[in-house]
């Protein structure tokens, strides 16, 4: 009689467990795409047909972080969506191919879950060498296609690129600086008659640029933030 109870006992701890995991999972499943909703929503990441956003709350159980309002580890991507230049310029927008952003340290704020406090964001930013050149080209206006292509020499906040075709009237074979600062990226074109172009990048309060190099993939552009203010933009008034 005994043996039988444990035995009850045992499947019934089994089967409890099992309904608690699976709950947890779809918990989980729902909020990230909540999640992603909101970043969609406040920081314009999923603005292209082509884009992709994509949250993922890190550790189990989900559910009871869900209940204290407090998360250890939360991880964002998304890729594919565009930034225009701070002028607006005809043609000026500029494709992110990847976009990463680490949370350590999450605590919700409001009753909604729409803000919340950061302790800690690393993350990185990915431009590749062919958005690069073809928005270039689309700015230089004429001469043909302007080639952008890793380049020795990256140092801090600027990266190094390497700049062929005609710019201005004239070839050019020479080295360019993309510059990363704050939350604004500027590509400085040897032989361009026009100012740099900027481009400005929609990041919770509190996240900057940190470095940028070039790399065989593209420009890697890395940010950090403590103390970050998700649910409002870097520089919103």
């Amino acid at each position: 009689m005994q043996r039988r109870w444990v035995k009850v006992l045992a499947i019934t701890v089994v089967v409890l467990a099992v309904l608690f995991t699976v709950a947890d999972r779809v918990a989980v499943h729902f909020a990230n795409k909540e999640a992603a909703r909101l970043v969609k929503e406040k920081y314009d990441y999923g603005n292209t047909t082509d884009s992709h956003v994509d949250v993922s709350i890190e550790g189990f159980p989900f559910l009871t972080q869900a209940f204290s309002q407090s998360f250890g580890h939360v991880r964002l991507t998304a890729g594919q969506f565009t930034i225009d230049t701070t002028t607006n310029a005809q043609g000026g927008y500029l494709p992110i191919k990847r976009f990463q952003l680490d949370l350590h340290g999450v605590n919700v704020t409001s009753l909604t879950a729409s803000s919340a406090e950061v302790n800690l964001a690393t993350g990185t930013l990915t431009l590749s060498y062919d958005e690069l050149s073809g928005v270039v080209t689309r700015l230089a206006g004429s001469g043909g296609p302007i080639r952008v292509s890793q380049a020795p020499g990256s140092s801090e906040q600027a990266a190094k690129v390497r700049i062929t075709g005609a710019v201005g009237g004239r070839n050019v074979d020479g080295t360019g600086t993309l510059l990363a600062q704050g939350d604004e990226i500027t590509l400085t074109v040897p032989g361009a008659r026009q100012p740099a172009p900027a481009w400005r990048v929609t990041l919770p309060e509190g996240v900057g640029f940190t470095a940028a190099r070039s790399t065989s993939d593209g420009v890697e552009i890395t940010m950090v933030g403590h103390q970050v203010t998700l649910g409002r933009s870097r520089f919103t008034r």
